[in-house]
C-alpha cells in the first residue's frame, strides 16, 4: 500500500485553498527527443492538453489512444497543423475501455512499439445516469474510470494515471460487502457523482497495489490530478441539465482551462525521480492518499478488491504478467 502517512489526502478545505491560490507554471527545461509517449482520451480535453505539452517538449512519436477514430484524427491534425510537425509524428490508435477485446488488441499493438516511455492513462467519463455496461454488466462509469485501466530505451516506462482529489469525497457504502463489484452493480437508485469518486478511489487503490508489485526498474507508476477544469468534455451531460450549467459558470471563476492545468500532469509524467513510485501528486506536490487507504479496514477492501479485479482481467492473464514481471526482477 501507499507509504506516504505524512499528510493523508481526502482533504476538501486543503484541495479548494490550492486551486485557488496556486496558478499551475508549463513545465520548462525538458527534451523528450527520441521518445514516445500514449495519452488515452487524447482527442479532446486534459488529454488533448496533455499531449500538445508532450509534443511542444519535443517529444519524438505521440499514440493518440481514443474511442472515435475520426474524433482522434480530427485532434492529431490539428496538433500537426498547429505546432508544425511532421505527419508521422502522432498515430491514432482505437481504444474503447468499454470493450476489453479492443484493450487486448491495443495492448497487442503497443507490444509492438520499439520503445515506450510515457503512458498517460486519461480516458475516463461521469454520468448523470446510472448505465450498464452491455459487454461486462458493469456500471459504465467503474467499467471505464476504473476496470480498464520496452528492452530497447534506457530507462523504464513512466505510467502516469489521471487521479482526482474526490477519491477521498466518496462515502463508499458498499467498502463492508464482498464482492465489491458486485454490489456496487446492484440494482437501485445512487448517487451518481459518488459513483464517480468511487471509480477514482478504487483507481487509487489499484495505483497502490500496482507499486508493490511492479518494480521500478520496469516502470516508474504514479497518479497526478489537473484540479478543476473547467473546459473539459468529461461533464458534458451534467452541463446540459440546469445544475450543470450553473456549476460550469462557478468553474469559470476558480477552475482552470485544461491547456493550464494539464501541466500537473505533465510534471507528473517527465519530472520527479523513483521516488513518486505509487505516489498521487496534487497540484505538483507529493500529498497522501484518500485516508481509507491506510487504515486496517483499507487494507482488507485493498486485498478483495485486487483479487476481483485479477478474475476481471483474468481474460488478459493479468495476473500471470505482473508475476511475470516480478521474477524477472529478483533473478
Amino acid at each position: 500500500m501507499a507509504n506516504d502517512t505524512s499528510e493523508k489526502g481526502g482533504s476538501a478545505a486543503r484541495y479548494f485553498y490550492r486551486q485557488l491560490t496556486i496558478k499551475p507554471t508549463p513545465v520548462q527545461n525538458v527534451s523528450l527527443r527520441g521518445k514516445t509517449a500514449i495519452v488515452t482520451g487524447a482527442n479532446t480535453g486534459v488529454g488533448f492538453a496533455t499531449s500538445r505539452q508532450l509534443l511542444e517538449l519535443g517529444l519524438s512519436k505521440l499514440i493518440l489512444a481514443v474511442r472515435n477514430e475520426e474524433k482522434g484524427k480530427a485532434a492529431a491534425a490539428k496538433l500537426v497543423s498547429e505546432l508544425n510537425l511532421q505527419q508521422d509524428v502522432t498515430e491514432v490508435w482505437k481504444l474503447d475501455l468499454s470493450v476489453y477485446e479492443t484493450i487486448l488488441s491495443f495492448a497487442e499493438r503497443a507490444n509492438s512499439l520499439e520503445r515506450l516511455d510515457f503512458v498517460v492513462l486519461n480516458a475516463g467519463m461521469w454520468s448523470i445516469t446510472r448505465e450498464f455496461n452491455p459487454h461486462t454488466g458493469h456500471e459504465e462509469v467503474i467499467q471505464v474510470n476504473y476496470l480498464a485501466k520496452k528492452a530497447n530505451q534506457p530507462q523504464p516506462t513512466r505510467m502516469t494515471f489521471v487521479s482526482s482529489e474526490v477519491a477521498g469525497f466518496t462515502k463508499f457504502k458498499e467498502q463492508n460487502e464482498v464482492p465489491i463489484l458486485a454490489a456496487i452493480d446492484k440494482p437501485g437508485k445512487v448517487d451518481n457523482f459518488d459513483r464517480m469518486c468511487i471509480s477514482k478511489l478504487f483507481g487509487q487503490f489499484f495505483l497502490a497495489k500496482l507499486a508493490e508489485l511492479v518494480p521500478t526498474s520496469v516502470a516508474v507508476i504514479n497518479a497526478a490530478s489537473p484540479g478543476s477544469v473547467w473546459d473539459t468534455e468529461m461533464n458534458r451531460e451534467y452541463e446540459k441539465t440546469f445544475a450543470g450549467a450553473m456549476t460550469k459558470k462557478v468553474l469559470r471563476h476558480f477552475g482552470n482551462t485544461a491547456q493550464v492545468a494539464v501541466s500537473m500532469i505533465t510534471d507528473a509524467v517527465v519530472n520527479h525521480h523513483e521516488d513518486i513510485h505509487g505516489k498521487f501528486l496534487s497540484f505538483k506536490f507529493v500529498e497522501g492518499m484518500a485516508p481509507i487507504l491506510y487504515t486496517p479496514e483499507g487494507k482488507r477492501i485493498s486485498e478483495q478488491l485486487w483479487k476481483e479485479t485479477m478474475e476481471e482481467l483474468a481474460f488478459a492473464n493479468a495476473e500471470g504478467i505482473l508475476k511475470s514481471i516480478s521474477d524477472q526482477e529478483t533473478k
